[in-house]
């Protein structure tokens, strides 16, 4: 839990709540790989998903693009490609393939309670936001799920021109459920990105990507200290 919401102060008329590592996780198995490699499956998930990341590990002429990689899907593909190629998808076609596949919705798994909090929320008549810094998409995951339905509305960063932390998108997601932001809450895995909603004045939940086998039940957890 987020030292912004320990202590909520007013009563959560809107949800916002991010995609990669709160709602969903990218599941990367020993196919993405050469062979069987856990440490380095393990290290993919953290270059394809990390939510802040320097590009300091790319040449300095793509250091600026991927600053802005999460506003255009041409430049998504192109940083996170070479990201593959340096993290050791060196053979030909390799990284190429494995990004196509990050893309792909059969490669994210929701977390357990996902749709019991969706209904959650959706049974208590409070709309929610998934607000996400993304170049394509995500839709496509919800609906694999039959989730799409329990979402009022989708904020990605590449269809809006912002990403978090920065306030405007929070505020597009705020106005869009129709909910002073001082009545929404925000839930996401990243202090530094998901936490810049504080700024606005909505209250913060942080939760722990981890593995979705080892996360049962951090959602609903978020939502009931919220009275939700």
């Amino acid at each position: 839990m987020s030292e912004l919401a320990s202590e909520p102060s007013s009563r959560i008329e809107g949800v916002l709540i991010d995609f990669s590592g709160t709602l969903f996780r990218l599941e990367i198995d020993d196919t993405w790989l050469a062979g069987d490699n856990t440490e380095q499956a393990e290290h993919l998930i953290q270059v394809l998903t990390a939510p802040v990341r320097s590009g300091e590990h790319l040449p300095a002429t793509m250091v600026p693009d991927w600053d802005r990689r999460d506003l255009d899907p041409e430049t998504h593909e192109l940083v996170y490609t070479e990201s593959l190629r340096r993290s050791g998808l060196t053979e030909p076609g390799q990284a190429e393939a494995a990004y196509r596949r990050m893309l792909d919705p059969a490669s994210w798994q929701p977390y357990p309670d996902v749709r019991a909090a969706l209904e959650r929320l959706r049974d208590s008549g409070i709309p929610v936001a998934v607000v996400s810094n993304i170049a394509w998409d995500v839709r496509t995951s919800f609906d694999r799920f039959g989730l799409t339905g329990l979402v009022t509305d989708f904020v990605l960063s590449f269809q809006e021109g912002s990403v978090k932390p920065e306030e405007k998108i929070f505020r597009i997601a705020c106005d869009r459920l129709g909910v002073d932001p001082a009545r929404a809450l925000m839930i996401g895995d990243s202090l530094e990105a998901d936490g810049g909603a504080a700024a606005l004045g909505c209250q913060v939940e942080i939760v722990e990507p981890l593995p979705t086998v080892d996360r049962p039940t951090a959602l609903l957890d978020a939502l009931a200290r919220h009275g939700l």
